[in-house]
């Protein structure tokens, strides 16, 4: 709904009322066909139609578009009065301000901030009627701290009101402490837990662990009798040199023998053909 057109000073142009409610525009919002609603009659009334109230023309929520600049600066300076001027406010002003001047004006109905109370009252007046409110709230006069209501004087005992004072703070503590345990036992439990499944893990690590030195292990012994085996291997093979290197030996000094024995066949078969040119000559 719009402004009541009641509450402006002067002429108010056509363009600036809403096509539904006739009213000086509220919030305004712009068709296609540029006539201009308030933007709670529009919506209410694209509820149950799909037209203009105006000329028809097919429109939804997705095609309004705000006011043009124009015709929202003429409609933030229009004058009016204060909506509290049945009440005693004399205020007149922009339609740009009159929201912010009716937030703080002093005339304004507000309720009573007293717990309980549903008298309506003048902004002006709230302090009045807050002083003599029979639902207004004090601290007990004879010191024991508690906050009564006017009406509950006569009824108010210090004693009383102290004891059920304790016995909530007992039973508040009690409570408390009973949460804080089961959160204590809570938190315990989730830590066994989460040790537990710890101490499994690394049970199985240490299990692998083993496992893999064991393997470790065995692959070392294996390595060291291969070892010892070609050591062994490289001794016989070491003996073996020598008794070749021996055998070598022997046989370049059979070699040696004989050359020697060659030689002496040589020369013996030299001296016996001498000495037979010698006593034997040819021709004799």
């Amino acid at each position: 709904m719009g402004y009541d057109i009641e509450r402006f000073v002067g002429y108010v142009n056509e363009g600036l009322l809403c096509s539904i409610c006739r009213d000086v525009l509220e919030d305004p919002l712009q068709a296609p066909c540029e006539h201009a609603f308030c933007t709670a009659c529009i919506h209410g009334w694209l509820v149950h139609h799909s037209n203009c109230p105006e000329d028809r023309q097919v429109i939804d929520v997705s095609v309004l578009r705000p006011l043009y600049r124009y015709m929202k600066n003429d409609l933030n300076r229009l004058q009016l009065h204060c909506k509290n001027r049945e009440f005693g406010c004399e205020m007149v002003c922009s339609l740009e301000s009159i929201d912010r001047h009716e937030r703080e004006c002093e005339y304004s109905q507000i309720p009573c901030s007293n717990a309980g109370c549903t008298v309506q009252i003048e902004r002006r007046n709230l302090d009045g009627h807050l002083a003599v409110c029979e639902y207004r709230s004090r601290e007990c006069p004879n010191g024991c701290g508690y906050t009564i209501l006017s009406a509950e004087d006569t009824q108010h005992n210090c004693v009383a009101e102290l004891r059920t004072e304790l016995e909530l703070l007992r039973s508040e503590m009690i409570c408390r402490v009973e949460e804080a345990k089961h959160e204590m036992e809570s938190r315990l439990d989730s830590q066994r837990r989460h040790m537990v499944q710890k101490e499994s893990v690394l049970q199985n690590e240490i299990e692998e662990l083993k496992s893999q030195m064991s393997r470790v292990m065995s692959d070392v012994r294996s390595l060291m009798a291969a070892e010892r085996q070609h050591r062994q291997e490289l001794e016989q093979a070491e003996l073996e040199k020598r008794e070749l290197m021996e055998l070598l030996r022997g046989l370049q000094k059979d070699c040696r023998f004989c050359d020697h024995l060659a030689n002496f066949s040589t020369l013996h078969e030299r001296l016996v053909n001498h000495f037979w040119y010698v006593y034997f000559p040819l021709g004799s």
